[in-house]
C-alpha cells in the first residue's frame, strides 16, 4: 500500500484529466469529478453516476444534477506500491469512468484494456 495524501491525490486526478485529448474535455457535459476515501460497502476504484451522453435527449435530460465521477483514494492506494503505480491507476480509472459518461459499457472497456 502506498499512501497518497488527499491533496496530492486530487492533483493526480486533475493531471489525469488534463492529459486527455482536448476534444474529449470539450465533449464532456455537466459532469463533476470528485475524490472520496472509499465507496461505502463496495471495493471500487471509481464510480460513474449519471445519464450517459448517449442516453440524453431534450425530454429526458431537463433540470438534472450534474453527473458524478468519483475516484476512491484509499482503494486505489491499497493496490499500489509506489506513486508511479498510483498515477497509472488514477489515469486508468479516470479514463474508465469518463468512458461511461460517453456511454461505453464495461464489456467494451474490458476489450479495450480499460476495465
Amino acid at each position: 500500500m502506498f499512501v497518497v495524501p488527499t491533496e496530492r491525490f486530487e492533483q493526480l486526478v486533475a493531471e489525469a484529466l488534463d492529459s486527455l485529448p482536448p476534444e474529449l474535455g470539450t465533449a464532456m457535459q455537466n459532469v463533476a469529478v470528485l475524490v472520496e476515501d472509499r465507496a461505502e460497502g463496495r471495493s471500487l476504484f471509481g464510480l460513474y453516476e449519471g445519464i450517459p451522453l448517449t442516453k440524453r435527449g431534450p425530454e429526458s435530460y431537463k433540470g438534472v444534477m450534474p453527473d458524478r465521477i468519483t475516484l476512491y483514494r484509499q482503494t486505489i492506494c491499497q493496490v499500489c506500491s509506489t506513486e508511479t503505480e498510483v498515477i497509472a491507476q488514477v489515469r486508468k480509472t479516470v479514463i474508465h469512468e469518463i468512458a461511461h459518461h460517453f456511454g461505453i459499457g464495461d464489456p467494451r472497456l474490458e476489450e479495450l484494456g480499460w476495465a
